[in-house]
């Protein structure tokens, strides 16, 4: 047991080759070996398990090694790398700024940069957390970081660079670690595997490393876990028990259910996944994440955005090809407004249960019993009393499309008392504290049926538009900037194409465009209602400008506007040869 060490330690990087997704930084910090133009201090930042600390490591020993290779690796033979690898070394120096983050830390490392190293050319201080100084020592580390002496030279690591003040980022080299991805991740996993004699499939290696989430060391981690629950012969059903992630297949099948409009089985998956024990809100994400994934199969060029094995890409291009490229973006719009109000829902699993159901109709519309009977229009009894004989003469197959008899005595009976659709009763309008424009534009759209939509209208008289018009103010009441605007406008009325038209006037363009856009069409549906005619016609325009004369302010303004009005005041200040000034 004594002799075992975890992955993430026993295959750390010795080597600038070794180092996983950083070529751009390993090739800047090579370069400035070669060139012997090295900074006092650099700063290395980054998510987590991205190779930060194993990166300054290898730049110490580099910078110190006595017989560096061609691309400027460690030598691993001189006496600074045996004494840096033995733990003994006096040039390289780590420091964990996590536990030692005071005044008195710093002043502790101040006082010992003073001293040269024994072996090499360069004392390297390697800082790892730097973000956990306090300010104090921050303040503390200023001077002796911007003018260290000519041997030292500082590494700082942190994960939160945004903590770092910006005097102590001006002084440095700042280095951006990436996230590894995941086909190397993958790469890096079956290269250790194979060193390991461990039998595991890509499956299994993409889930690990989709899992880490772009950390090398997460996912070594991971491994580890994997190994030692499953053995040196993993399986992907084990890796997903273990991990506790979600099956492609939920997905595969969820998606297969909704192109079917089958919300039933969608229901039956979600409660055979919550009854696993996994998150609801993780099984929303994994299902946007594969919508996202069937979107990109979907356009072939750009197959380098999903991160999935050979096997799984085939499978995502073949439902890919079964997914309208609307009824895909519609699906995705639909779970990632699901993910983002989950949190506020009062019934979580009730909302994710909706959105699903909500899914299943986008291929399928669910039928609607009142749109129906709208599609049967009743306009053949009128045609039966004016020809009775007409419907002995129909062929058949027509008659027995009509649900009047085909008799010629009782035709016309039956057409009189059965056949016309009811004439439906305008409601009387509510209050106007009640009422709002919502629900009056609501009820003009829906009801397209009603008494104010007939052919037989009549054009309004004009008192009629004027007793309707002076309610509208408190049919608005809930709007007070409408009803107010309403209630002071000034209105005419004209006649054009058979149609009442009544102006209202308002104070300047902004209302008049407001009102337009927003406003206007609700308050025309809701008069022609109330009038019972649709040869009713609501505008608005902009009152006309008035040029107010300015009231006289000046000395001279009010010595003009007194001659002005009275002639012999200027006839005295001319004689007198008076000044207005």
């Amino acid at each position: 047991m004594s002799d075992y060490i975890v992955s993430a330690r026993k295959y750390r990087p010795d080597s600038f080759e070794t180092l996983i997704g950083q070529d751009n930084i390993v090739q800047t910090l090579k370069n400035s070996i070669k060139r012997g133009k090295l900074a006092h201090a650099y700063l290395f930042c980054g998510p987590r398990g991205v190779g930060k600390t194993t990166t300054a490591r290898l730049f110490a020993k580099a910078i110190n090694c006595a017989n560096p290779t061609k691309d400027m690796d460690p030598c691993g033979e001189c006496e600074s790398c045996k004494s840096f690898e033995e733990g003994r070394s006096y040039c390289i120096h780590e420091l964990d700024a996590a536990s030692n983050n005071g005044v008195d830390d710093i002043k502790n490392l101040m006082d010992q940069v003073q001293i040269p190293p024994q072996v090499g050319k360069y004392s390297v201080y390697i800082i790892d957390e730097v973000h956990m100084l306090s300010t104090a020592a921050f303040n503390a580390f200023l001077k002796t970081l911007e003018e260290p002496p000519a041997h030292a030279i500082f590494i700082l690591a942190t994960t939160e660079k945004h903590k770092i003040l910006p005097t102590i980022l001006s002084r440095c080299q700042t280095y951006d670690f990436n996230r590894i991805s995941v086909p190397d991740i993958v790469r890096n996993l079956r290269m250790i595997a194979t060193k390991e004699n461990v039998s595991i499939d890509d499956e299994s290696l993409h889930v690990i490393a989709q899992k880490a989430d772009g950390a090398m060391r997460d996912a070594l981690t991971i491994f580890d876990q994997t190994v030692a629950f499953c053995g040196t012969d993993v399986k992907y059903s084990e890796v997903l028990k273990n991990l506790n992630v979600i099956d492609y297949e939920y997905s595969f099948s969820l998606v297969d259910a909704f192109l079917a409009g089958d919300y039933g089985t969608a229901l039956e998956k979600f409660d055979e996944i919550l009854s696993k024990g996994f998150n609801a809100l993780h099984f929303v994400a994994a299902l946007s994440s594969h919508l996202r994934d069937l979107m990109v199969a979907k356009n072939g060029g750009i197959d380098n955005l999903l991160e999935l094995p050979v096997s799984l890409k085939t499978r995502y291009r073949e439902q890919a090809d079964r997914c309208p490229t609307a009824f895909l973006f519609d699906a995705l719009t639909t779970t990632t407004q699901c993910e983002a109000g989950y949190k506020m829902a009062v019934n979580p699993r009730l909302h994710i249960e909706y959105s699903l159901m909500k899914l299943s109709f986008l291929m399928k519309a669910p039928s609607n019993a009142s749109v129906a009977p709208r599609a049967v229009a009743p306009v053949k009894a009128p045609a039966a009393i004016a020809e009775p004989s007409a419907a002995v003469s129909e062929p058949p197959a027509k008659a027995a499309s009509e649900p009047e008899p085909a008799s010629p005595v009782q035709a016309p009976a039956a057409s009189v008392s059965e056949t016309p659709a009811p004439r439906p009763r305008r409601k009387v309008a509510k209050s106007g504290a009640s009422l709002s424009l919502n629900s009056i534009q609501e009820e003009s759209e829906k009801k397209v049926t009603s008494s104010a939509i007939r052919e037989e209208d009549e054009m309004p008289d004009e008192e009629a538009v004027v007793e309707a018009w002076k309610e509208m103010p408190e049919y608005c009441a809930k709007q007070p900037r409408l009803s107010s605007t309403l209630q002071n406008a000034e209105y005419a009325m004209t006649e054009k194409d058979g149609c009442k038209i009544l102006t209202f006037n308002v104070d300047n363009v902004a209302q008049q465009t407001w009102i337009r856009e927003r406003q206007l069409h609700a308050l025309e549906g809701y008069l022609q209602k109330k009038l019972g005619s649709t040869k009713f016609r609501l505008d608005v325009d902009v009152k006309p400008t008035e040029q107010k004369e300015m009231a006289p302010y000046t000395d001279e303004e009010k010595a003009k506007a007194l001659m002005k009005e009275n002639g012999e005041v200027g006839n005295l200040i001319k004689d007198f040869g008076l000044e207005t000034k």
